[in-house]
C-alpha cells in the first residue's frame, strides 16, 4: 500500500527535503515517518494536510489522535502585544 506521505508529496508536488523545508524538520525525520510503525507527529500533520491540499488528511498520517475532537475545539491562535 502507499504511504500517505507518498501522497501527500506527490499531491504538493515536493520531495522529501522540500516537506522537511516547509516544516522546518529534517529530511531525514521525513524518511523515517514512512517507516513501518512510525506515525507523522501530530503537530505536523494539518500542515501536511493543508499543503496536499486536503488529499492526505491528518487521520491517515496519525491514527492515534482523535482529529474529529480537534477539529471540533480549535486552539485560539496568538495575538502579539
Amino acid at each position: 500500500m502507499d504511504h500517505p506521505l507518498n501522497r501527500a508529496l506527490k499531491a504538493a508536488n515536493l520531495s522529501a527535503q522540500g516537506l522537511a523545508d516547509a516544516l522546518g524538520v529534517t529530511r531525514s525525520a521525513v524518511l523515517q515517518w514512512k517507516q513501518e510503525g512510525r506515525r507523522v507527529p501530530a503537530e505536523h500533520c494539518p500542515k501536511i494536510e493543508d499543503l496536499s491540499g486536503g488529499a492526505v488528511h491528518c487521520e491517515d498520517l496519525n491514527d492515534r489522535v482523535d482529529w474529529a475532537y480537534v477539529r471540533a475545539h480549535p486552539v485560539p491562535e496568538m495575538t502579539h502585544a
